[in-house]
Order: C-alpha cells, then structure tokens, then sequence
C-alpha cells in the first residue's frame, strides 16, 4: 500500500480531484502575530476502470472522468481483492504554516520527514501517508512600497506579498521565516455502488 498511497499523495489532487465541484471538504484559515497558516481537508471517490495483474497497474478514474495511472509496488497487501468497479474513497489533508523568526539564527535548511501504513493481509485494501516538509528562509530584502518580504532558502530565493500591514510591520531584513507544509492521504477500496 505505501508506493500507491505515497502516489495518491502526489497525483489525486491534480489528476482527479481537479475541479472544485468533484470533491468535498473544509478549510481553515489563521492568523497570530508573527504567523499565519492555513489547512484543507478534501474527500474524492475514484473508480478503478483498469487492473493490469501482470505490471500490477491501476486505471483510476475521478468523479469529472479524469484518469490516471497508479503502479502498486510488492508493499501493496491484497492486490488480488481489487476489481473493475471497485471505488476507493481518499482523503486528504494540506497544510501550511509561516512562522517569524525575528533576528534569525537558524540553518538555512530544508528537512523532510515521511510515513506510511497500509492494510494487513486479509484485510480491505487501503493505507494511508504522510509528509512533512519545513524549510528555513532567510529574510534577505523587505519592500514596503510593494508590501513584499524576500525570502532566500535552502534552493531558490521568492517575492512574498504581505497583504496584511500588521503582519508586514513585523518583518524585517535578517529574521527568518520557518514554513512548515504538512500533507496527509488516506484511502480505503470500497466495492463499487450498485
């Protein structure tokens, strides 16, 4: 389940839950002095169409008919259980936050920690993933005409627009900026409705 659930990770947000109207889901916005952050949960139901047994492909297709194409590794329990048919409901979770380091300190670094489960043998096919990403970012210019902090981490440098005056006042050239990015999938094959 851990190849095929790390994929769904990557590849059903894009492929298959695309269009707004397909999915379900809630978000939740936030704000402190010196933070912000931001997370969305969304639930998609995808219907196999296509199992190859031999390269162990599976043909998924989302609720606005777009498809993709997801190889289960050996790590995949009880492949033999899926069918043409069948649906496998994932959810997923995003989410970001943005933390002021006033008067920095920090390595500039990017670290990224990962997990993954899925379903012992005998049991539904299904598994669950996760990651998470933080990276330290020098603040290197500050531009109160435009509003804009620039950030330079670990492999590029971005322009990021301060819409809010309170947050803005609050950075200045040499602190850094921690964001941390957090995404978790999980998903469960579920026989296809009658």
């Amino acid at each position: 389940m851990q190849k095929l659930a790390t994929f769904f990770a990557f590849v059903i947000a894009a492929a298959l839950a695309a269009p707004v109207a397909a999915q379900t889901g809630t978000a939740v916005v936030g704000k402190g002095p010196g933070m912000a952050g931001a997370a969305q949960t969304v639930k998609v139901t995808a219907t196999i169409t296509a199992i190859d047994a031999k390269t162990r492909d599976i043909t998924l297709k989302g609720p606005q008919g777009n498809e993709v194409t997801v190889t289960a590794g050996p790590e995949v329990k009880n492949f033999d259980k899926m069918k043409v048919g069948d649906q496998v409901n994932v959810e997923y979770i995003e989410a970001l936050t943005l933390e002021l380091k006033k008067g920095g300190g920090q390595i500039v670094a990017r670290t990224e920690t990962a997990g993954k489960v899925g379903a012992k043998p005998g049991e539904t096919p299904g598994g669950a993933a996760g990651r998470q990403v933080t990276i330290v970012a020098d603040v290197v210019a500050v531009d109160p005409a435009k509003q804009t902090v620039t950030l330079k981490g670990p492999n590029r440098t971005v322009d990021l627009r301060i819409a809010d005056p309170d947050q803005f006042k609050r950075v200045a050239k040499g602190d850094q900026v921690e964001a941390t990015y957090t995404q978790a999938v999980a998903m469960v094959l579920e026989p296809a409705k009658k």
